[in-house]
């Protein structure tokens, strides 16, 4: 794939936050961190990207002026008084699992998503891990989207659910773990959990399986398995799985087509983008990143799981 960004943009919505983390190999105070961000980043490597999210005065300019050098459209980010969203937490033996030590929502908390007027005929929406109420806020201010995606959690599931339900009637692809797809439908094998959820609405439902890779299933069948890239150390695992978002929503906008072929494609370039998140801190190892990086792990992801049929 060449370094010129092309095709439909893709509009993300979701928190900005600065994020203190400690993992085994170090720790980082106040990072750019949040779901849009890191999705939007991941996205911007194939696709024009329009985010929309609030930011407190605290928020550093720096961070503003890497979005927009990455091709990051950021008249939808909000600048407020307050300060800024603020996660921090800790990895330490499993690295699948981070431990909350404290959740400062600050001007997050009252974050409502306003669409500058040209956002709301993106062709490509993902909906990041936010409140439902607000995913469907966003879907309300939309035009006709070709197709959108949306991300949840264990806390949306628990507290949020008739308006998590809503939102899944009117989206196309659904991003979530294991954990999540059981506590939803109440089901504990992941290939019938998915199953049930597809009939909620989703087309396409996602299996986010972090150090093992990704599910995809079509329909409510299994269509595609995607290995994990691996990795002799990982660095800090937060964002993983928007960056896997991000990557699978840029590459679909850029061929402008969702076949099975595409889809498929579409989870190893999310897959790729995540195993390079995870070698640094915070946005690090993307900012860093280049075509070429992201190409040749590609291809590499190929040959891992090429196999012929027996003669």
């Amino acid at each position: 794939m060449s370094e010129n960004i092309s095709g439909a943009s893709v509009l993300i919505v979701g928190s900005v936050a600065l994020d203190s983390v400690e993992t085994p190999s170090g720790k980082v105070e106040r990072a750019l961190g949040g779901a849009a961000v890191y999705s939007a980043v991941a996205a911007s490597f194939f696709a024009p990207v329009r985010i929309v999210g609030v930011v407190g005065k605290d928020f550093p300019s720096e961070h503003l002026a890497f979005l927009s050098a990455r091709r990051v459209d950021i008249r939808g980010i909000q600048v407020v008084d307050g300060k800024t969203f603020h996660w921090k937490g800790s990895y330490k033996g499993d690295l699948n699992q981070a431990e909350t030590i404290a959740t400062e929502l600050n001007v997050f908390q009252s974050f409502k998503p306003q669409l500058p007027p040209d956002y709301r005929s993106s062709q490509y929406v993902f909906l990041a891990n936010i409140d439902p109420e607000l995913q469907l806020d966003v879907l309300r201010q939309m035009e006709s989207p070709r197709l959108v995606a949306c991300d949840t959690m264990n806390f949306w599931i628990a507290n949020k659910r008739a308006q998590l339900l809503e939102v899944l009637k009117q989206v196309d692809v659904v991003f979530m773990n294991d954990a999540e797809i059981r506590q939803l439908v109440g089901i504990s094998n992941i290939t019938r959990a998915a199953n049930e959820i597809s009939k909620l609405g989703p087309k396409y439902v996602i299996v986010k399986k972090g150090e093992h890779g990704a599910l995809m299933y079509c329909g409510g069948s299994s269509c595609f398995s995607a290995a994990s890239y691996p990795l002799q150390e990982v660095i800090d695992p937060t964002g993983a799985g928007d960056s896997f978002a991000g990557g699978f929503m840029g590459y679909l906008a850029r061929c402008g087509t969702a076949d099975e072929m595409s889809l498929r494609k579409a989870v190893v370039y999310g897959s790729t983008l995540a195993s390079f998140n995870v070698q640094d801190f915070s946005l690090n190892r993307l900012q860093r990143l280049t075509q070429k990086d992201i190409d040749e792990r590609y291809e590499e992801f190929k040959r891992m799981v090429f196999f012929e049929s027996l003669s």
